[in-house]
């Protein structure tokens, strides 16, 4: 038996009703994916060019697309949507927020650096710290500096002179009982230096894997780099290309784990104490 997909007349019910597509205002933030061409991102910008207004989006990897608000399409959760300005709000404007989750200070400049700092072992820790604290050690006028490793950190430390008004706090990757790192931490031995650490190899895993769109960070063979045997094992390319992508994925203290939530906070409390 067959079925006959002709069989129903085209002309039988309201064929005069078309398919309402819902209107949604385009909020920052708010996901959607073109459907034409399959790009999915988060709206990043509101603008407009010769057709008319415009969407940029943004994707997990940092990469940003413009489209027309009119005609395009785009879907929501699955839905066929059509994107809009959002209404003017009328009344009090809530807070904003910085990406550490602190209030921010409307037409504050940026304070002269103290005399006090924060090191961290390598540039990814430092662009980390700065795209999540940036606003606050602004405001604080505390410098973040890369180490580049911290064999010497006991020399380091020594030529930092630190004393009660300059303070200097540590930040150590993989600063776990029985570590290289932690041997090295024992040595200094200062009333105005704080040293702290996570627990992660790299500070890449400091990311929660959720917010790179992975399960978990992948298992690395003992004596192979670490962030190259991560770019290998999730075909990220090259180390530089997989920071791109780990950077990118941080918008907030929201995409990082506590181990470095915690730590980073407790040195800027340290290094700003009165």
């Amino acid at each position: 038996m067959t079925s006959d997909r002709y069989s129903q007349d085209v002309l039988t019910g309201d064929w005069r009703r078309r398919a309402v597509v819902p209107v949604v205002a385009a909020e920052l933030d708010l996901v959607v994916e073109d459907a034409a061409s399959g790009f999915c991102g988060a709206v990043v910008e509101l603008g407009s060019d010769i057709a008319g207004a415009t969407v940029t989006l943004e994707d997990r990897h940092g990469r940003r697309r413009i489209f027309p608000l009119l005609p395009a399409a785009f879907l929501l959760e699955g839905a066929v949507t059509t994107l809009a300005r959002p209404e003017r709000r009328t009344g009090p404007v809530p807070p904003r927020l910085t990406a550490s989750g602190s209030l921010a200070v409307a037409g504050h400049q940026a304070r002269v650096a103290l005399p006090s700092r924060i090191y961290v072992e390598g540039v990814h820790d430092a662009e980390l710290v700065e795209r999540v604290w940036g606003d606050d050690l602004r405001i604080e006028g505390v410098a973040v500096e890369p180490l580049h490793g911290i064999d010497d950190l006991a020399a380091v430390v020594r030529d930092f002179r630190p004393a009660a008004d300059r303070r200097l706090g540590v930040l150590v990757d993989h600063l776990v009982p029985g570590s290289k790192e932690s041997r090295i931490a024992a040595e200094v031995r200062d009333p105005n230096v704080k040293i702290v650490g996570h627990p992660y190899v790299d500070v890449w895993q400091a990311v929660k894997p959720s917010s790179l769109g992975i399960a978990r960070w992948p298992s690395v063979p003992h004596g192979r780099p670490w962030k190259d045997g991560v770019c290998a094992a999730l075909g990220w390319g090259e180390a530089a290309d997989g920071w791109r992508r780990v950077r990118s994925a941080v918008r907030s203290y929201a995409d990082l784990e506590p181990e470095l939530l915690g730590r980073v906070e407790e040195l800027i409390d340290f290094v700003t104490a009165e």
